[in-house]
C-alpha cells in the first residue's frame, strides 16, 4: 500500500482487502475485494425488544460488530444518535493467543485476519468518538505490539496517551517457564489535548491524604513539604543561585546540579507569607509548603494498576459465578472494579460508553451502575441470552448486589433496548455477479436501501419510504414501469425530487423519469446500489 506521507505503517497480507463473515455467530471470515457489496453493505439494526424504563438510553445489539458499527455511523437515525457522541470505547477483543479450551470464542485468528478485523472497527470508533473521547483496548502480550502500531496509524501517534499495565493475577503460575502477571490496556484519545482537559482525576486515598499535616498550625490547613530546588538546566537564571539564610541563621547552597526554585526576592516573599518550612527550630534546609486546599482535588491517573486496587481475573470469575452459579464462566472475565476505574477516568454520568465485544457484559453492567448510557454489541446470541441480558435485568431490578454495586450506590432502575443485525440483502457468485437474497423483500429491503443510500427511513407513506433533504426515496419490490414512474412523480411535492430503486426497469423509464421530474433518478437493484469507488 502506498504511503505518500512517509509514515511508518504496519503491513500484512490482505491489508488492502475486506473481511466478511462466513458463518453466522462465529469469528469466521473470508477475504473479499473492498468493492464487494457484502463488504460495503449497510445492514439495518432491527430493534426487537426492551426492558425496564427509558430503554432508548441504552442499546444491546446481537450480531457482528463490524456490521453494527457500520450501521451506527451510516444510517441517519443511528448516526444522529451516536456519530461523534460516544465518550469512551472499551474493547476486550479476542487476544489471538492461539490457546485452546476457550469455550466461548475461537481465539486463534490468524494475525492478518485479526489485524483487519481490528482495523475496520477502529476506523468506525474514530467516527463515533466525541472530540474529547477515548478508546481503551485491552490485550495481552500476543498482539499488543501490533495493535500499538495499528492505533498509531488510525488515531495518530500524537494521540497515544498511555499503556496501562493491569496486574491480572495475585499468584504466579508455576507450570510455565515465565509467569505472565499482567495485561495491557492501550489508551488513545480522539484528540489528546482535548481529552486531557476533560479526563477525570483519581480520588485521593486515605494514605495520600495523610501525607498532608499541619505541624505549625497554619490557618490555611494541612500541607506537605515539597522540594525547594529545581534542576539547574541552561534555562535557569543566575538569580536562582544564591546563599539562602534560615531564620535560625544557618546558610544553605542548592545541591550540585540544582538551583533554588525561586529567585531570592521571590523566595523572601514566600517566607513572609509563611509558605516555606525551615523545620521546628527554623534552621533546617527549606521546603515549600503545598497546601491540600490549593492542589488538584485528585490524583493524576498512573499506568500501574495493581489487583489490590482494581481486582484480578479470579475476582471477575467470582462475580460471574455469583450471578450464574450453574454455568461455566468465561475464561478471563474482567472484574467490575477494573471497568469502574476506566469509566471514571474517561467519562461522566450521562456520557455514552461503548463495548462491541461485550462478552459477559461487564462494561455494560458497570456503565449502568455508574449512570452512563451505553451501547453493547455481542456476536453470539447464546452469550447474550445466557449472560448479558439476565445480568442487566438483575441490575435494573436491583437484585444484583455484587461487583461495584455498593461503591456506586446502585439500587436499581433504568432500562435498555435490544436489537439484532438484519440479514444480508445480497449474494455474490464466483464471477462477482450480485444477486438479491431471499431476505430482500418488502419492508426489510426498503429499510436496507434507505441505510445504504443514506436516506432517513419514513413509515406510513404508500409511495415513499425515505427522505434526504428534498429528495424522496421510493423502493419498488418488483418492476418499475411507466405507471410506477408517473405515480411517483405525481406524489412529489413542489421542489421535491425522487430517487427510485427497483428490482427491474422497463425500457425507457429512466428517461421518462428525468423528463417528468428533472433531477430525479432511478437505479436498478442490486447492481446500481454499489457504484464503483476509488480506493485512496
Amino acid at each position: 500500500m502506498s504511503n505518500p506521507k512517509g509514515r511508518l505503517e504496519l503491513t500484512w497480507m490482505g491489508k488492502d482487502q475486506a473481511l466478511i463473515p462466513v458463518d453466522h455467530g462465529k469469528y469466521d471470515y473470508e477475504w473479499v475485494s473492498t468493492q464487494d457489496p457484502r463488504a460495503r453493505e449497510v445492514r439495518t439494526v432491527d430493534v426487537n425488544g426492551s426492558y425496564g424504563e427509558g430503554p432508548d438510553d441504552n442499546l444491546l445489539i446481537t450480531g457482528d460488530s463490524g456490521d453494527a458499527l457500520r450501521a451506527l455511523v451510516s444510517v441517519p437515525e443511528w448516526a444522529d444518535r451516536y456519530r461523534g457522541k460516544v465518550k469512551l470505547v472499551y474493547i476486550d477483543p479476542p487476544f489471538n493467543t492461539s490457546q485452546v479450551g476457550f469455550e466461548h470464542y475461537a481465539d486463534s485468528l490468524e494475525h492478518s485476519i485479526w489485524l483487519t478485523l481490528m482495523r475496520d472497527r477502529l476506523v468506525y470508533f474514530k467516527d463515533l468518538l466525541a472530540d474529547d473521547g477515548s478508546v481503551w483496548v485491552h490485550l495481552d502480550d500476543a498482539e499488543v505490539h501490533r495493535m500499538r502500531c495499528l492505533l498509531d496509524e488510525i488515531f495518530g501517534a500524537a494521540n497515544f496517551v498511555a499503556t496501562v499495565v493491569w496486574q491480572k493475577v495475585y499468584a504466579p503460575e508455576n507450570r510455565t517457564d515465565v509467569s505472565a502477571s499482567q495485561d495491557y490496556i492501550l489508551l488513545y484519545a480522539k484528540d489528546r489535548p482535548t481529552w486531557a482537559k476533560s479526563r477525570n482525576l483519581m480520588p485521593r486515598d486515605e494514605k495520600q491524604t495523610a501525607q498532608y499535616k499541619n505541624p505549625d498550625n497554619d490557618p490555611r490547613g494541612p500541607w506537605k513539604a515539597a522540594d525547594a530546588t529545581a534542576k539547574a538546566d541552561v534555562g535557569r537564571r543566575a538569580s536562582q543561585f544564591y546563599t539562602l539564610r534560615t531564620p535560625a541563621g544557618n546558610e544553605y547552597q542548592p545541591p550540585s546540579g540544582r538551583c533554588w526554585l525561586y529567585t531570592e526576592d521571590r523566595f523572601e516573599e514566600m517566607v513572609a507569607d509563611n509558605r516555606v518550612w525551615f523545620g521546628k527550630d527554623g534552621g533546617s534546609r527549606p521546603a515549600i509548603k503545598k497546601f491540600l486546599t490549593e492542589v488538584k482535588q485528585g490524583v493524576t491517573p498512573s499506568t500501574w494498576w495493581p489487583y489490590t486496587e482494581v481486582g484480578h481475573n479470579q475476582e471477575g470469575k467470582k462475580e460471574i459465578r455469583s450471578l450464574f452459579p450453574s454455568i461455566v464462566p468465561f475464561s478471563t472475565p474482567k472484574p467490575e472494579r477494573l471497568l469502574e476505574r476506566i469509566l471514571h477516568i474517561g467519562s461522566n454520568p450521562g456520557d455514552i460508553v461503548m463495548d462491541c465485544f461485550a462478552g459477559s457484559g461487564t462494561t455494560l453492567a458497570v456503565a449502568h451502575k455508574m449512570g452512563r448510557r451505553w451501547v453493547g454489541v455481542e456476536l453470539q446470541s447464546d452469550t447474550v441470552a445466557t449472560f448479558i441480558e439476565p445480568r442487566l435485568k438483575a441490575i435494573i431490578d436491583g437484585t444484583e448486589t455484587g461487583g461495584v454495586t455498593a461503591s456506586t450506590g446502585w439500587a436499581g432502575g433504568g432500562g435498555f433496548g435490544t436489537a439484532v443485525m438484519a440479514p444480508s440483502m445480497y449474494e455474490v457468485d464466483e464471477d462477482g455477479t450480485v444477486y438479491l437474497s431471499e431476505d430482500a423483500v418488502n419492508g426489510a429491503f426498503s429499510r436496507s436501501v434507505c441505510g445504504q443510500l443514506g436516506f432517513r427511513f419514513e413509515e406510513g407513506d404508500p409511495i415513499f419510504c425515505g427522505r434526504k433533504g428534498r429528495t424522496r426515496l421510493a423502493v419498488i419490490d418488483g418492476m418499475a414501469d411507466e405507471h410506477v414512474v408517473r405515480v411517483v412523480v405525481s406524489s412529489l411535492a413542489a421542489q421535491e425530487k425522487a430517487m427510485v430503486v427497483a428490482k427491474g426497469l422497463q425500457e425507457g423509464v429512466a428517461e421518462l423519469l428525468r423528463e417528468l421530474s428533472p433531477g430525479s433518478r432511478i437505479r436498478k437493484a442490486p447492481e446500481d446500489l454499489f457504484m464503483k469507488r476509488t480506493v485512496k
